[in-house]
Protein backbone atom coordinates (compact mmCIF):
# COMPACT_ATOMS: atom_id res chain seq x y z
CA UNK A 1 0.00 0.00 0.00
CA UNK A 2 0.90 3.78 -0.58
CA UNK A 3 2.77 5.54 2.43
CA UNK A 4 3.06 9.54 2.30
CA UNK A 5 6.04 10.36 4.06
CA UNK A 6 6.42 13.94 5.94
CA UNK A 7 9.54 16.10 5.84
CA UNK A 8 10.88 15.50 9.22
CA UNK A 9 11.12 11.23 7.97
CA UNK A 10 12.59 11.64 4.61
CA UNK A 11 16.01 10.93 5.31
CA UNK A 12 14.87 7.90 5.78
CA UNK A 13 13.39 7.06 2.55
CA UNK A 14 16.23 9.19 0.63
CA UNK A 15 13.63 12.12 -0.16
CA UNK A 16 10.94 9.94 -1.58
CA UNK A 17 7.69 11.27 -0.23
CA UNK A 18 5.69 8.27 -1.05
CA UNK A 19 6.58 4.75 -0.60
CA UNK A 20 4.98 1.06 -0.83
CA UNK A 21 4.81 -1.17 2.51
CA UNK A 22 2.63 -3.84 3.67
CA UNK A 23 0.77 -5.46 6.38
CA UNK A 24 -2.47 -6.38 7.40
CA UNK A 25 -1.88 -3.99 10.69
CA UNK A 26 -0.37 -0.74 11.70
CA UNK A 27 1.85 -2.56 13.39
CA UNK A 28 2.82 -4.62 10.50
CA UNK A 29 2.98 -1.53 8.67
CA UNK A 30 5.47 0.25 10.45
CA UNK A 31 7.30 -2.77 11.02
CA UNK A 32 7.90 -3.28 6.90
CA UNK A 33 9.06 0.32 6.37
CA UNK A 34 11.41 0.01 8.96
CA UNK A 35 12.98 -2.94 7.07
CA UNK A 36 13.26 -1.39 4.27
CA UNK A 37 14.10 2.40 5.65
CA UNK A 38 15.82 1.29 8.77
CA UNK A 39 15.59 3.86 12.19
CA UNK A 40 11.48 5.35 10.80
CA UNK A 41 9.59 2.84 12.96
CA UNK A 42 11.40 4.02 16.27
CA UNK A 43 10.32 7.92 15.09
CA UNK A 44 6.61 7.04 14.51
CA UNK A 45 6.33 3.86 17.60
CA UNK A 46 8.01 4.76 20.66
CA UNK A 47 9.52 1.70 23.19
CA UNK A 48 5.90 1.27 24.50
CA UNK A 49 4.99 0.59 21.35
CA UNK A 50 2.57 3.50 21.03
CA UNK A 51 2.42 6.11 18.15
CA UNK A 52 4.65 9.28 19.25
CA UNK A 53 2.64 11.90 20.59
CA UNK A 54 3.66 14.37 17.90
CA UNK A 55 2.82 12.07 14.84
CA UNK A 56 -0.52 11.37 13.59
CA UNK A 57 -1.64 8.18 11.41
CA UNK A 58 -4.54 8.49 8.97
CA UNK A 59 -5.43 5.69 6.87
CA UNK A 60 -7.74 6.62 3.60
CA UNK A 61 -7.49 10.69 4.91
CA UNK A 62 -9.70 9.41 8.46
CA UNK A 63 -7.09 9.97 11.78
CA UNK A 64 -6.60 5.92 13.02
CA UNK A 65 -6.49 6.04 16.70
CA UNK A 66 -3.31 4.25 18.64
CA UNK A 67 -4.22 0.88 17.93
CA UNK A 68 -1.45 -0.25 16.09
CA UNK A 69 -3.18 -3.79 15.63
CA UNK A 70 -6.42 -1.55 13.85
CA UNK A 71 -6.65 -3.64 10.43
CA UNK A 72 -5.57 -2.45 7.22
CA UNK A 73 -6.55 -3.60 3.69
CA UNK A 74 -4.32 -3.84 0.19
CA UNK A 75 -5.27 -0.69 -1.50
CA UNK A 76 -5.79 1.67 1.55
CA UNK A 77 -3.70 4.74 1.94
CA UNK A 78 -1.73 5.41 4.97
CA UNK A 79 -0.85 9.30 5.61
CA UNK A 80 2.37 9.98 8.10
CA UNK A 81 1.82 13.04 9.77
CA UNK A 82 4.29 15.00 11.85
CA UNK A 83 3.69 17.96 13.68
CA UNK A 84 5.55 20.99 14.02
CA UNK A 85 6.97 21.85 17.29
CA UNK A 86 9.34 24.62 18.75
CA UNK A 87 9.03 28.24 20.20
Amino acid sequence: MRVLIPNPLLSYTKQARAVEAQGVTLDQLTRDLDRQYPGIRFRIIDEHQRVRRHIKLFVNRDQADDNLAAPLKPDDEIMIVAALSGG
